[in-house]
C-alpha cells in the first residue's frame, strides 16, 4: 500500500488549496494594478499631451 502523499507533494488537500490562493491572489494583484495603471496613464495623457490637436482627432479618455 503506498504511503498518503505529503503536505507539499503537489496532490494533497492542503497543496491544492494553496494553488488555488495563489491564483486567486494574483488575478486580484493583477485587476488592481492594471487599474492602477489605466489610472497613471489616463492622468499623464491628460497632463502631458492635453493639447488642442489631440482632442481635434478625436481622442477620448475612457476609463
Amino acid at each position: 500500500m503506498a504511503p498518503p502523499p505529503g503536505l507539499y507533494s503537489g496532490t494533497s488537500t492542503l497543496a491544492l488549496v494553496a494553488r488555488a490562493s495563489a491564483f486567486g491572489l494574483g488575478l486580484i494583484y493583477g485587476n488592481i494594478k492594471l487599474k492602477a495603471l489605466k489610472v497613471h496613464l489616463s492622468i499623464f495623457l491628460v497632463l502631458f499631451l492635453s493639447d488642442e490637436k489631440l482632442f481635434s482627432l478625436g481622442f477620448i479618455l475612457t476609463s
